[in-house]
């Protein structure tokens, strides 16, 4: 069906819709089919096809020395951006916004998992590279700062994977 649609002239995802038509959908019934192909696609789709699909979609092009990019100064700015910036900036205005007694943090929620948040919230790829389009008008110096966002998006990840994992399981200990 793919291949047939594909040389067809219509774009070839067309045929994943229409492929979803023809699942047998019932009340989120756990031995429904529906739910069963939910269960069976939804670790292969999130961590593989969907990181996949923004990386090729990224035209990230490599080119020339990563020691050099990373020492531009609009590489230096991204990265502490994502990896510090964004930190700092949710866990002051929180900490601001709880002082203010504008909000307060839930029951079992401590500044570490504040300070993780902001970590994780490094991960700022699709946001990150909309803006650096709007802001460089170099080609070359667009794709280093898409190279620069996905490595500082990377650290960004498995810092805040790290800070996670410590806080809950020094939690679990204290439990």
């Amino acid at each position: 069906m793919w291949y047939f649609m594909l040389n067809s002239g219509v774009h070839a995802t067309i045929t994943g819709i229409l492929l979803a038509f023809t699942i047998p959908f019932e009340n989120g019934e756990e031995g429904a089919v529906s739910t069963r192909l939910k269960n069976f696609l939804d670790r292969p789709v999130s961590f593989i096809i969907l990181p996949l699909f923004a990386l090729a979609n990224t035209a990230i092009i490599y080119h020339g020395d990563l020691m050099q990019i990373l020492s531009e100064n609009y590489s230096l700015g991204i990265a502490l951006g994502l990896i510090i910036g964004k930190p700092i900036g949710i866990l002051s205005f929180t900490y601001i916004g709880s002082k203010l007694g504008l909000c307060e943090l839930s029951e079992g929620l401590s500044w570490r998992h504040i300070l993780a948040i902001g970590v994780i919230a490094g991960i700022g790829f699709t946001m990150s590279i909309f803006i650096a389009l709007l802001a460089f008008n170099d080609l070359v110096i667009i794709n280093n700062a898409k190279l620069v966002i996905l490595l500082s998006s990377t650290v960004a990840g498995i810092l805040g994977y790290l800070i996670l994992s410590f806080t809950l399981k020094n939690r679990r200990a204290s439990d």
